[in-house]
């Protein structure tokens, strides 16, 4: 019996050791297993899936920042600011650390609310919204002074980054010349656009690590930012201001759709001044078409009517198809059905009075005596149908005739500014040479230091005496007698072609052109009026944009101190 019960217990320690190992095998096993699991995950996540466990955590983490410069400042010549940039502030926010808190007090909520004039509503909406991410703007561009309060409210995630901000001195008056940056600070417009680069320098770019309450753990340059660089311009702000003010009041007098005025320094072919009608404030953007925003100067173009004339005559000249005593038969005839006449009846005209008249039929008649690649060549060498090379982006070369065959009635027309399309910068240019006596030069819409030199592209003799005949038009009897100013010799053109509808067909709507330079005894400045479709009953460049070219030259040429003619 005792052995029995001896050998029972032998086997219950056996039975008992046998369960034991079994329990430590197994358990060493599973071990075992987990390590092998872990190791076999980590060396996935280590070997194949590190890159996107680091862009994972650099999401969470780490960010590139941009290092924005303050932009360069536009000036006129004489150092006037144009452009410039104030510092302003952005308020942003990372919405997971705004989750992190776990009550923020209501006060606090209006706080942020009224300093920023935003519906409280809006702000918890667009935090939630965007819960996952961990940067946002709440609002762009506001003061310093909204900044400080934002900072001294000490909303949880909430915080203030610096920026800049461009504003415009001198608004409505340079608005479509200088143009505007976008909310990123780049030139979408105008000298912002045209010198963007020279503006901005190279912006700076870092790379930053955050720990989880966002302060700063790491900072990495990426790029070094370089300064920008101010712009001078050409312009002088008294004359810009002055023709601004000028047309804007010509084009409400008249009832036009639009209008520009150019200023340019014949000597050295700086552009003293560009102004539109209407216009826009570059300070405030809100519902601002592309129509206002756009610099009609360089963008529009029209058929330049009657103020190509002189070219014709300077051709006829040099050819000695006349001479500056000829006289024309100026009494209408009748080409290809269309009848050619004047506005007035003359049965013959000198040449001087051929402009002083602005006679359709005589300037015909000098243009059918020459072949058609003779009048677009003396046209191309002034100018019409290429780029001025002013420096502003967007200008367009125009529309110029590509005919292999011309009549008569084409040749005729072409004499008197139809069949091509300029722009009024163009337009201007053309007088700047006439006023440098053929010497052509690039126009500059930046402050020229040193004179540059020229082509000599006409007879300099010959452009003197077309110069001088000009003067006629605006003495008493011609058609741009309204164009002249007291105690100074003007040399000028009027001109008003018909405008063309969507078909191509001309319509009874209007531009009218006065354009010319002062004084004829020493040519300085060079100047263009241009009204387009005006809707107040008169229509004609002698009546519309003679006056306007008046007064805008009288202002121009005392401000500049430029000594009266010896009349």
């Amino acid at each position: 019996m005792k052995k029995i019960i001896n050998d029972i217990r032998f086997n219950n320690i056996k039975m008992k050791n046998y369960y034991f190992e079994n329990r430590i095998f197994f358990l060493f096993n599973v071990i075992v297993f987990s390590i092998i699991v872990i190791l076999f995950n980590i060396t996935i996540l280590q070997l194949l899936r590190t890159k996107q466990l680091t862009q994972e955590g650099d999401l969470r983490s780490s960010r590139i920042q941009i290092e924005p410069n303050l932009r360069g400042a536009i000036k006129d010549r004489a150092g006037n600011f144009l452009a410039l940039s104030i510092p302003v502030n952005n308020i942003c926010i990372d919405p997971k650390i705004f989750f992190l808190k776990k009550k923020i007090e209501k006060e606090q909520w209006n706080k942020l609310s009224n300093i920023l004039n935003i519906p409280l509503q809006k702000i918890i909406y667009k935090i939630k919204y965007f819960k996952n991410n961990r940067f946002m703007y709440l609002t762009k561009k506001v003061s310093q002074k909204i900044g400080k309060r934002i900072k001294k409210l000490n909303f949880p995630g909430v915080f203030v980054m610096d920026d800049f901000q461009r504003y415009y001195p001198f608004g409505k008056s340079t608005s479509q010349l200088i143009g505007i940056t976008n909310i990123d600070g780049i030139g979408i417009e105008g000298v912002e656009k045209s010198f963007n680069k020279i503006l901005i320098g190279t912006p700076g770019k870092r790379k930053i690590r955050t720990d989880k309450f966002g302060n700063i753990i790491e900072n990495n340059t990426l790029i070094k930012k370089n300064s920008p660089n101010d712009i001078n311009l050409s312009i002088d702000i008294r004359f810009q201001t002055e023709i601004y003010r000028e047309l804007n009041r010509a084009v409400n007098l008249n009832k036009a759709k639009s209008g520009t005025a150019i200023l340019t320094n014949i000597k050295t072919g700086e552009i003293l001044a560009i102004a539109n009608s209407p216009t826009y404030n570059p300070n405030n953007l809100k519902e601002i078409s592309m129509e206002l925003i756009r610099n009609k100067a360089i963008t529009d173009v029209f058929e330049p009517g009657s103020t190509v004339k002189p070219m014709v005559i300077m051709k006829a000249l040099q050819k000695k198809i006349i001479t500056s005593e000829s006289i024309i038969n100026t009494t209408p005839f009748i080409l290809n059905k269309h009848v050619i006449q004047d506005v007035s009846y003359h049965k013959q005209l000198s040449v001087t009075d051929i402009l002083k008249k602005s006679s359709n039929i005589g300037v015909s008649k000098l243009a059918l005596s020459m072949p058609a690649y003779e009048l677009i060549d003396i046209y191309s060498k002034f100018g019409l149908g290429k780029s001025t090379h002013s420096g502003l982006i967007g200008e367009i070369n125009g529309i110029y005739p590509k005919k292999k065959h011309w009549s008569n009635l084409d040749k005729a027309v072409f004499s008197f500014g139809y069949g091509l399309m300029v722009t009024p910068l163009q337009l201007v240019n053309v007088y700047t040479t006439i006023g440098r006596y053929g010497l052509y030069k690039p126009l500059s819409i930046v402050k020229i230091k040193k004179n540059t030199t020229g082509t000599q592209i006409f007879s300099k003799s010959l452009v003197k005496i077309v110069l001088n005949m000009l003067e006629s038009v605006t003495k008493p009897g011609g058609v741009g007698e309204k164009a002249a100013v007291k105690g100074y010799k003007i040399a000028a053109k009027t001109g008003t072609a018909k405008k063309t509808n969507s078909k191509g067909k001309y319509i009874n709507r209007y531009v009218a052109y006065t354009v010319g330079v002062a004084p004829i005894s020493n040519p300085q400045l060079s100047l263009v009026v241009i009204i387009n479709d005006p809707r107040a009953g008169k229509y004609y460049g002698g009546t519309i944009s003679a006056p306007v070219f008046s007064s805008i030259m009288k202002f121009a040429l005392r401000t500049a101190n430029i000594k009266p003619d010896d009349l």
